[in-house]
């Protein structure tokens, strides 16, 4: 199945509406093929701007919503980034090619069928800067910190205080806030281990972090 053209329709419409600006991730959306990333059965909808069913209720995102937190993350050449919810991959492949290869991805995810899933799509697009873990991802993972950012793709009350503790001063966390009938994109950059600078993105709606 051919999606070049509705890969590039779907960019260009994200270019549009202004979500997508920074060259690198523009890039990063062009090389990587999210019919990769996809269940078979819903590959036809690969590059629809709707979120699509992985397993156990989760999703792999909407490409709008991806293209607000990658944006917002602002991933950049060497950074070592902490993501929370690796479920189909797409997303840490996407920072994978933000950061290149003397950057590193540490994606967590606590399914173990997920956890395969991603791993195999990783393997499909041939990237050698992501680490999946299976664990949990309310712990962050101090094995691999401190972190220069993260990203949290799943609905959390607050953002964790060893999530926060793990990033370095100067860094940034972005992840959706609130309860399970909406979250606020929040934008934290820390400004010292007790200052916080928070920025609010608007409304979204994610599955929440388990």
């Amino acid at each position: 199945m051919e999606f070049r053209g509705q890969k590039e329709r779907l960019i260009n419409n994200l270019i549009s509406v202004g979500v997508l600006k920074t060259p690198r991730i523009i890039e990063a959306f062009r090389k990587i093929p999210r019919h990769k990333f996809v269940r078979k059965d819903y590959l036809k909808h690969a590059y629809d701007d709707i979120p699509l069913p992985t397993f156990h209720g989760q999703t792999i995102s909407q490409p709008y919503t991806i293209a607000v937190m990658t944006e917002a993350l602002d991933p950049r050449p060497e950074e070592k980034i902490l993501e929370i919810g690796s479920g189909s991959g797409y997303q840490a492949a996407l920072l994978a090619h933000c950061v290149g290869s003397k950057g590193k991805i540490i994606t967590i995810e606590l399914e173990p069928d997920l956890v395969e899933f991603s791993r195999n799509n990783i393997k499909k697009v041939k990237l050698k800067n992501v680490k999946i873990i299976n664990w949990d991802g309310k712990k962050g993972y101090k094995k691999e910190s401190p972190y220069n950012k993260c990203m949290i793709t799943a609905a959390c009350k607050e953002i964790p205080k060893p999530v926060i503790e793990q990033v370095k001063i100067k860094g940034r966390i972005v992840a959706p806030v609130n309860d399970l009938f909406g979250q606020k994109m929040i934008v934290l950059d820390k400004l010292s281990d007790k200052k916080y600078k928070k920025r609010d993105l608007g409304s979204f709606v994610f599955v929440p972090l388990r």
